[in-house]
């Protein structure tokens, strides 16, 4: 890949600078992949050829597997509450590594970012203490963009460009898993619960490692799966280890839901078939006080469990941190 910044084009910058609400891919020891919603807040430097997006210690499986495996994706997939008027599907694919120990000046710079997406931070003494660690325990995920691609439609149809080195060619079939392909969560009872999340994406390992974020469309299901159905030549053929977003925002994503699947993707002449092995599902409230009173008590709780059980000094020495003396 390449080592010097990518420039990507001015629609993919008005994107990046602009989406609400993005999906990030990572990969997983078993060679499928993981996806998932953030909000970047238009966290991005040209210049260095960089984009990013913060999560919290709350999450640590999710930081063990980017700092054991840094090949990142992010799928620039909705318009829906942010500010870029183009059409056009983003996906940035990099190199992440992680700040876990930012600088007043850095996380500062994320909170005046942060407003214009998430609206005003609530102030005040209780405010101030309740929201502490959910403000200044961020953790940052940086990552060097070596591959940016760009369709017309958010659907990824029409005439792929490549900024970076060219496509890939697609991946090789990969071998079944131990417990077999077939389904493993309940197919109906899934689906009627991800009939509210309009926004779709399947994530795969690309032959060069980095993720492959796809938008999808579900067609139909039966006790074999999900019948997905996608741009042409996007979804590589033959057997794989796929991971699946479907979720939903509001506004200054107050209101959020989300539900993550894990699977096997089966790509014939006849179709593709997604066939779901794990599902875990999240909402927020549809009322802003509320979410900012959880997001400030999950972090507390997860700063405290993440020293306590040590992951915290784990992902310290993944990233090559020294941990801090107590005080």
């Amino acid at each position: 890949m390449t080592t010097v910044p990518v420039d990507w084009p001015d629609v993919a910058e008005s994107v990046i600078r602009g989406d609400l609400t993005v999906a990030v891919a990572y990969g997983t020891p078993a060679g499928g992949a993981v996806v998932t919603s953030v909000s970047p807040v238009g966290l991005a430097d040209r210049e260095a050829g960089r984009v990013g997006f913060t999560t919290s210690l709350g999450f640590p499986k999710k930081l063990d597997r980017i700092l054991r495996d840094p090949r990142v994706s992010l799928a620039y997939h909705t318009r829906e509450h942010g500010f870029a008027e183009t059409t056009s599907y983003v996906l940035a694919q990099g190199t992440a590594s992680v700040d876990l120990s930012p600088t007043p000046e850095r996380l500062a710079e994320l909170m005046a970012a942060a407003e214009p997406f998430l609206g005003a931070t609530p102030k005040g003494r209780l405010w101030d203490w309740l929201l502490r660690e959910y403000h200044q325990e961020r953790v940052f995920v940086d990552v060097h963009v070596d591959r940016i691609a760009v369709w017309p439609d958010l659907m990824a149809r029409g005439p792929l460009s490549i900024t970076g080195p060219a496509w890939p060619s697609p991946p090789l079939e990969q071998e079944p898993p131990r417990n077999g392909t077939t389904p493993r969560v309940p197919v109906d009872a899934l689906v009627r619960r991800m009939e509210p999340l309009p926004h779709r994406v399947l994530a795969y390992q690309g032959s060069d490692g980095y993720p492959v974020v796809v938008p999808v469309t579900v067609t139909g299901h039966d006790s074999a799966g999900l019948r997905l159905e996608a741009a042409p030549g996007l979804l590589p053929p033959g057997g794989r280890r796929a991971g699946f977003l479907a979720h939903a925002f509001n506004q200054q994503c107050v209101g959020l839901s989300m539900r993550t699947l894990t699977g096997w993707l089966s790509v014939t002449e006849k179709g593709a078939r997604y066939a779901p092995h794990t599902s875990h599902g999240l909402a927020a409230p549809a009322n802003k006080t509320l979410i900012a009173t959880s997001n400030g008590l999950l972090a507390k709780y997860g700063l405290r469990q993440a020293r306590r059980n040590g992951t915290l000094a784990r992902l310290r020495e993944l990233v090559g941190e020294a941990t801090p003396s107590p005080t």
